[in-house]
C-alpha cells in the first residue's frame, strides 16, 4: 500500500502532510512547481482535472476507474486518512467523533478560512469566529472532536490548527491580544516538530 500526496509549498497541502508526519503515516512526498504549470500537465489532471492541489493517490483503495483512488480537496483528503489510516473513529464513540471531525473539517475549510482571507473587509466576521473558537480551546489544545476524555489530536485539531497558525502569517494586522487560548494554541502548533518538519521550520 502506498499514498502519494501532490502539493507545493505554502498551499493546503502542508495541512494533509502535517497530519501524516504527525501520525507516522508512510506517504511520498510529489511538489509540483505551480510556477511551472506542473499542476496542468495531462499526468496530474488524470488526479486532479481541477489543476488544484493537494491531491493524492492511495492505491490501497480501488478508485471507480479500477485504478488506485484519486482524491483532490484537502478536507476530504484529512478525513480519508482520518478513517483509513489514521483509525481515528474506531473507538466506542467513533461515529459521534466521525461526524464531528466532518463538521470541523467543514467550518475551517468553508468559515475559518475565508473569514481569514477576507480579513480586511470583514474584520468584524472574524473577530466573533475567533471569540467563539477562543472560548471551545482548552489549556492550548483543542478538543474539537468530541469529550469522551482525552480523544487525542486529531484530524479536526489538524485542520483549525493548521488555520489558526496560519492568522500571525497572513494577518499580522489581526490582534490576537483578546483571544489569549488561540495565542496558546499557535503557540502549541508552533512547537509541535512535525509542524515545524512540514513547514520547513529550524
Amino acid at each position: 500500500m502506498t499514498l502519494r500526496l501532490f502539493g507545493a509549498p505554502r498551499s493546503r497541502a502542508a495541512i494533509n502532510r502535517w497530519y501524516l508526519e504527525e501520525k507516522g503515516i508512510a506517504y511520498s512526498w510529489s511538489p509540483l512547481d505551480l510556477q511551472a504549470g506542473e499542476q496542468r500537465q495531462p499526468e496530474f489532471l488524470a488526479i486532479n482535472p481541477f489543476g488544484k492541489v493537494p491531491a493524492l493517490v492511495d492505491d490501497g483503495l480501488q478508485g471507480p476507474d479500477g485504478g488506485p483512488l484519486k482524491l483532490f480537496e484537502s478536507g476530504a483528503i484529512l478525513l480519508h486518512l482520518a478513517e483509513h489510516h489514521g483509525h481515528e473513529f474506531a473507538a466506542e464513540h467513533g461515529v459521534a467523533r466521525r461526524s464531528l471531525t466532518v463538521q470541523w473539517l467543514l467550518f475551517a475549510n468553508a468559515t475559518l478560512g475565508p473569514a481569514l482571507v477576507m480579513a480586511q473587509t470583514r474584520a468584524d466576521e472574524l473577530a466573533r469566529l475567533l471569540a467563539s473558537l477562543d472560548g471551545l480551546l482548552v489549556d492550548g489544545r483543542s478538543l474539537l472532536a468530541g469529550a469522551w476524555g482525552d480523544p487525542g489530536w486529531g484530524a479536526a485539531d489538524c485542520a483549525v490548527q493548521a488555520y489558526l497558525a496560519y492568522l500571525p502569517i497572513f494577518c499580522p494586522q489581526v490582534s490576537l491580544d483578546p483571544y489569549p487560548r488561540i495565542q496558546a494554541s499557535i503557540a502549541a502548533t508552533q512547537a509541535r516538530p512535525a509542524y515545524r518538519l512540514v513547514m520547513g521550520l529550524p
